[in-house]
């Protein structure tokens, strides 16, 4: 741990679990954010685990219903949710971060009430078609807890958050991590969000990697989202980091950490790594 640091920034982190299993990914991951660590910033991770939800799921004979890249959870999905996101995930995430020497310290959404919610209602999505969706035991954000979450960061601790929400009443839902992370950035204003996924950008054409798209503004977002170069789980963070642009956060981008120094190289806007998204 490095001692008397003097922090002036701070970067949300989403980590997608498609990231989480693959060891290339998640060990560059991890020294990426050692990287920022170093460079005194401080640090948030928020993680989703729909893949290791799906395995788990697939070992108790349920199966994965999406719509438009969002997961509808029953009651059966959401134990297996818990075990997965709260258990499994959670803990490989903070013992590959305490092995760089980071100060980890691993929690979800119900630790104090750090994440509240409500059930959602039915609603439309986009790619959704044109009827509400019902997705069951999935939670909105109402708020965040920012004073805990400052006062762990006063300690000098990295908070790897799971993405569950809890209600006033103490229901446990299954929040969106995307949604979330906004959240989180919004209540600490962070200066830098990352959402970190195995592809790490936007590309015209996944085969091809030049075809990266450095960076967009959000009506040129809105356009890739209608010719379906935007699709699947990609369309939630690219229109949750459209709706937090006018929030004040200074960068967000979609990175992967599989580069050494990716991190960074966002966070100072040189452009060879990622797909940053601003005014």
């Amino acid at each position: 741990m490095i001692e008397s640091r003097k922090i002036n920034k701070i970067a949300v982190i989403k980590v997608g679990g498609d990231v989480l299993l693959d060891a290339q990914e998640i060990s560059g991951l991890a020294k990426n954010i050692q990287q920022l660590y170093q460079q005194k910033w401080n640090i948030v991770l928020l993680h989703g685990g729909g893949p290791q939800v799906n395995q788990l799921q697939s070992i108790y004979g349920l199966t994965s219903n999406k719509v438009a890249g969002r997961r509808i959870t029953s009651k059966a999905d959401l134990k297996v949710v818990k075990q997965a996101i709260a258990g499994e995930v959670n803990v490989n995430l903070v013992a590959e971060l305490v092995k760089q020497g980071l100060p980890a310290f691993g929690c979800h959404g119900a630790s104090a009430q750090l994440i509240q919610a409500t059930k959602r209602p039915p609603i439309l999505v986009s790619g959704g078609g044109d009827q509400p969706i019902d997705f069951g035991e999935v939670g909105d954000v109402t708020a965040i807890n920012a004073a805990l979450l400052n006062s762990l960061l006063d300690l000098d601790l990295i908070p790897v958050i799971a993405t569950l929400g809890i209600s006033q009443q103490g229901e446990i839902y299954n929040i969106n991590a995307d949604t979330t992370v906004v959240q989180i950035a919004t209540a600490l204003s962070a200066n830098l969000l990352l959402l970190t996924t195995q592809v790490g950008a936007v590309f015209k054409d996944l085969d091809h990697p030049e075809t990266r798209i450095k960076s967009i503004n959000p009506q040129q977002a809105k356009d890739l989202i209608a010719q379906g170069v935007i699709q699947g789980g990609m369309i939630p963070k690219v229109e949750e980091a459209i709706g937090l642009l006018q929030q004040g956060v200074e960068t967000i981008a979609i990175v992967s950490g599989k580069h050494s120094g990716a991190f960074l190289d966002v966070a100072q806007g040189s452009g060879a790594y990622g797909t940053r998204i601003s005014l």
